[in-house]
């Protein structure tokens, strides 16, 4: 669901993986050219039929748009009971980094908007350019994610690894604000004039799970 960078490059990702994609939004000129660019694998599909055509829901829009995109595919309605929804929006100002004004995350409202989806956040820290990722597989990012139903999840982290990335389950969806305020500062960092990967810790985790416990 979406018509930007992050959509079209994650479509043509998991195109390649051999998966088939049925794209829809707001504007059926942008979706017929984000199918177009996406390639045969891609389907544009009115947002009435949507829910019906899929297994899983990739939420790839706007802040500002998100809750009238799902209402369009009638989540509001239960459409999507039962179905995988992951949420890769960002409750931010890319330009800034700061964070917009929202009641817990905008996870958390995806979930309250889908009546009885499986909401997994995930891949809002990368962007589109990342996918699909093609180098070593020690040197693979982690992208972390988070939800409350672990088949979800597991799914979630099939497509993921379908990217070529590897996953890091970091709790229930209670931790999605989290995430997103990770998203904040690592924008805060790159309007400062810095890479974000040299702002944080390189820590190795098995050192970690070596070393004695304090005293």
């Amino acid at each position: 669901m979406g018509t930007g960078n992050l959509a079209e490059t994650l479509g043509r990702a998991w195109a390649g993986a051999g998966h088939t994609l049925s794209v829809t939004g707001r504007d059926p000129q942008r979706v017929t050219q984000a199918v177009d660019r996406i390639g045969r694998a891609a389907n544009a599909v009115d947002p009435a039929d949507f829910a019906a055509q899929v297994d899983v829901v990739v939420v790839a829009v706007a802040w500002d748009g998100l809750t009238a995109a799902l209402t369009l595919i009638g989540a509001d309605a239960g459409r999507l009971a039962g179905k995988t929804v992951i949420d890769c929006t960002n409750a931010i100002d890319f330009a800034t980094g700061a964070l917009k004004p929202t009641s817990g995350s905008a996870a958390e409202l995806v979930a309250r908007t889908a009546v009885d989806a499986h909401v997994v956040k995930a891949l809002h820290l990368f962007a589109g350019a990342s996918w699909p990722y093609e180098g070593p597989q020690d040197a693979a990012p982690v992208v972390a994610i988070c939800g409350d139903d672990p088949s979800a999840l597991e799914r979630t982290t099939t497509l993921i690894r379908d990217l070529g990335a590897r996953t890091a389950v970091v709790g229930g969806l209670t931790a999605a604000r989290q995430l997103e305020e990770a998203a904040g500062f690592v924008m805060r960092v790159v309007a400062a004039g810095h890479n974000p990967r040299s702002a944080v810790p390189d820590v190795d985790p098995a050192l970690l799970r070596a070393a004695p416990a304090a005293s």
